[in-house]
């Protein structure tokens, strides 16, 4: 399945070492050139600068047609996430993976099905590629922010104590 990336989803997955189950999850994913900058970034943490310096066979680097970028509903969106909105409206992927919420609802007001961080931690682990209280308890230790109800509804569903 072709996915769309923006930065954040890659970041936090990189940091807690589970950015390997996408290509098991997902036959591609598309990385607009605006996230790939952001993860490069010398604000980025070195590991994630490192894995976007030498992006893995399945990550591929594509733009955004220009005539998607314009779209006004866009911009009040970061950059990479606008860029990451435009690609997938080029593209058509099956899942976008983004995390900022204002950008999901853009996404989701557009009919793309959106998923998060969260949500490729929780698909890898139904198909048993991880132990979710074990990529939680990483992603705790991170900055990522996440609503603790849903954090623990999901931690209840893989059998897990809070």
């Amino acid at each position: 399945m072709l996915v769309v990336a923006d930065t954040s989803p890659l970041n936090y997955l990189v940091l807690i070492g589970c950015v390997d189950v996408l290509p098991r999850l997902h036959r591609k994913v598309l990385i607009p050139s605006a996230v790939r900058r952001e993860l490069l970034s010398i604000s980025a943490p070195g590991e994630v600068r490192d894995w976007a310096m030498a992006l893995p066979d399945w990550a591929e680097e594509v733009d955004p047609s220009p005539e998607f970028l314009s779209d006004p509903l866009l911009a009040p969106l970061h950059d990479g996430e606008r860029a990451a909105l435009a690609l997938a409206a080029s593209r058509q992927p099956i899942f976008l993976l983004i995390d900022d919420w204002p950008a999901r609802n853009i996404a989701i007001r557009k009919g793309f099905l959106v998923t998060g961080t969260l949500g490729v931690l929780d698909q890898a682990a139904r198909r048993k590629l991880i132990v979710f209280a074990e990529a939680i308890g990483k992603l705790k230790g991170t900055s990522f922010r996440y609503p603790a109800a849903v954090v623990e509804r999901l931690l209840a569903e893989h059998g897990s104590p809070k």
